[in-house]
């Protein structure tokens, strides 16, 4: 199961399209054996650190969770627990973690502490968040999907609202499993340039096709999938009133929007929602919402990962 045996995952382009699908499989077993009520100790004596710089209750939980069920255990490491508060650097807290610890997952406002991170570390790093990426997000939104549509390649999805983080991993993963995806983002949002030819360079050889527009009814028109985040993320908090109006009503998910979509459409979003703003209680509620799959399948694809980099027995 250790295919992935001490890599550092900081977005989906550190993972192949052969790698996404063996942890799909692998946290679809995960999530068998869960609805067993049957957990094995295949990380009994291991330890995650995880190191939050940002507020966190889904990264936070499944993971910690998902060591418990494995076995193992996790260790919350907050914004004033550790000397990185006192000015120690980055690196040295990796080298320093990394005498004590089998992996570190890390939520970050800046990427760079990423890069900084799993290049001072000697043990396998996870990406829980960060301005640029959300590579955990991205997988479980995968499993959900496949879920729901019984595969990945050749189907639709639309993301509507800002280009940031979650957008920018959400190309990439679609690309290599073969979803076209079209983002709409208002003009000054799209997501970063350089990621969005990456995608379309890895859509080219799976087939497919990576678009960002304007226009969200052309993005959502026929769409499989429709999936959204909040307008103003973490950190963004100065810039609400502004985005707000930027943002509203044109990309809000609701009803009049999601009717230009396939019938049996599913609606995502990776939670924490602010309904009346990016979508709607109406499509959040209602029948086309997997919210809560997606949610739940963070834990197991966190276990996928988690037992896909570490040697277990």
């Amino acid at each position: 199961m250790t295919f992935l045996k001490n890599r550092y995952i900081l977005s989906l382009q550190d993972l192949d399209s052969n790698e996404i699908h063996m942890l799909l499989d692998t946290a679809e077993k995960f999530k068998q054996e869960v609805d067993s009520g049957k957990y094995r100790q295949l990380l009994k004596g291991k330890i995650l650190g995880m190191i939050f710089q940002k507020p966190s209750t889904r990264t936070r939980v499944s993971f910690e969770a998902g060591m418990l069920q494995l076995g193992g255990h996790a260790l919350f490491l907050g914004p004033n627990d550790m000397q990185l508060s006192k000015g120690e650097t980055i690196e040295d807290t990796g080298r320093t973690l990394s005498l004590y610890l089998d992996c570190i997952m890390a939520r970050v406002y800046d990427h760079t502490d990423l890069e900084k991170l799993s290049t001072s570390s000697t043990i396998p790093v996870i990406n829980g968040l960060s301005d640029r990426f959300h590579p955990c997000q991205i997988l479980a939104d995968l499993l959900t999907i496949r879920e729901h549509k019984g595969k990945l390649e050749g189907l639709s999805l639309a993301w509507v609202g800002d280009g940031f983080n979650v957008c920018n991993d959400l190309l990439i993963g679609c690309a290599k499993t073969g979803i076209n995806m079209t983002a709409a983002c208002p003009k000054g949002y799209e997501p970063l340039e350089w990621i969005v030819k990456l995608a379309q360079k890895e859509g080219k050889q799976n087939n497919c096709n990576i678009n960002v527009i304007n226009d969200p009814i052309k993005a959502v028109k026929d769409a499989d999938i429709v999936i959204t985040d909040t307008f103003v993320s973490l950190g963004k908090d100065n810039e609400k009133i502004q985005r707000e109006k930027i943002f509203l009503p044109k990309y809000q998910v609701n009803s009049d929007l999601l009717r230009h979509a396939q019938n049996d459409v599913i609606f995502m979003h990776c939670l924490p929602a602010k309904r009346g703003q990016e979508v709607t209680a109406e499509i959040i509620d209602g029948k086309s919402s997997v919210v809560w799959d997606e949610a739940e399948n963070r834990l197991h694809i966190q276990k996928a990962l988690l037992c896909s980099l570490l040697e277990i027995s």
